[in-house]
């Protein structure tokens, strides 16, 4: 029988910085993003300031909580957090610089965009975007941390949003079902309806995609001429 996974639990050195900023009355930012594993559509970073005033329940790895739970919750903290930024890298960045770097840049935008300083940052993951402020990364923050995980929240409701929105546009698709992610239903409308600007050029499946458009115009182009495929 396999032993039951240990829950996270907060690295030390993390809760003592925590800590540290809690005591002497500091702002701590929380910072996550979403979108790095879809096929089309932008990466997605928010930074939210919560009030410790103003507590908001419910705060979750926005993963876990329910479409509802994250709607209700995302303008809970809208409304009562001190600071909040939604900022995005676009799929042109995501292809120049990689998806890694487009996070990190859209994570930065989101905590260089708040309206109040922090004096820490708790950025999701184990790697932390370029600074002015102290920073630390979080390993499972958006589980462990109140304010990382009012960020994971807002910051998906937003990159949903501009899915479906999407989806209005080019109906076809099902973005407002998988949100991008490369899902059986939108890998075949890759293959069937073809690639879009929106879409991830240096992603396998929308390369070879693409290459298969290429194929079948030469083809195309081919047979109007009358000349045999090569």
């Amino acid at each position: 029988m396999a032993a039951a996974r240990k829950p996270p639990s907060l690295d030390a050195r993390v809760q003592a910085r925590i800590t540290d900023c809690v005591t002497t009355g500091g702002r701590m930012a929380g910072v996550d993003e979403v979108g790095r594993g879809p096929l089309a559509g932008p990466v997605v970073a928010a930074a939210v300031i919560l009030d410790p005033t103003n507590p908001i329940d419910g705060l979750a790895d926005s993963k876990l909580l329910t479409e509802d739970d994250r709607i209700r919750l995302d303008t809970e903290i809208r409304a009562r957090a001190l600071s909040y930024s939604v900022q995005l890298s676009s799929v042109d960045e995501i292809d120049d610089i990689n998806i890694l770097h487009a996070s990190l840049l859209a994570m930065k935008r989101s905590v260089e965009s708040l309206d109040v300083a922090p004096d820490l940052v708790l950025v999701d993951g184990n790697r932390c975007p370029s600074l002015n402020a102290p920073s630390c990364a979080v390993i499972k923050g958006d589980q462990l941390v109140a304010c990382i995980s009012a960020a994971s929240i807002i910051a998906k409701v937003a990159r949903d949003r501009m899915m479906v929105d999407l989806h209005q546009r080019h109906p076809g698709y099902g973005f407002d079902r998988h949100k991008g992610y490369p899902t059986p239903q939108h890998r075949a409308a890759l293959q069937s309806l073809g690639v879009l600007p929106e879409h991830r050029r240096s992603y396998a499946p929308v390369r070879d995609a693409l290459a298969a458009m290429t194929a079948d115009h030469v083809q195309q182009t081919e047979v109007n001429l009358g000349t045999e495929p090569v």
